[in-house]
């Protein structure tokens, strides 16, 4: 079983950043690929971002290629999602989640979610 954590979320301006991170707990967070989702008020759960157990390969949705980075630290077992150029339309709940088997953009492939935390972009 893994636990994961959300923090950083917040209300920023327009063209500003905010870093989220993933804290996780339970089983070895090394092995899992991990993927950062967001939903809108009225609208489906959206992926956002992905990366592999090793973090050595990424996947981004179109709409944050080149403003977003996700990452993540095995050793502190947490992974990581760097906004910048925020806009409007990135405002959500945003969540992290882990696959056992592979980096994939599909919400229900995920095993496991955290609680999701706001993120809030004024324009």
């Amino acid at each position: 079983q893994v636990q994961l954590v959300e923090s950083g979320g917040g209300l920023v301006q327009a063209g500003g950043s905010l870093r989220l991170s993933c804290a996780a707990s339970g089983r070895t967070f090394s092995s899992i690929a991990m993927g950062w989702f967001r939903q809108a008020p009225g609208k489906e759960r959206e992926f956002v971002a992905a990366i592999t157990w090793s973090g050595g390969s990424t996947d981004y949705a179109d709409p944050v290629k080149g403003r977003f980075t996700i990452s993540r630290d095995n050793v502190k077992k947490t992974m990581y999602l760097q906004m910048n150029s925020l806009k409007p339309e990135d405002t959500a709940v945003y969540y992290c989640a882990g696959d056992l088997v592979r980096s994939t953009r599909q919400v229900y492939d995920y095993d496991y979610w955290g609680q999701g935390t706001q993120v809030t972009v004024s324009s």
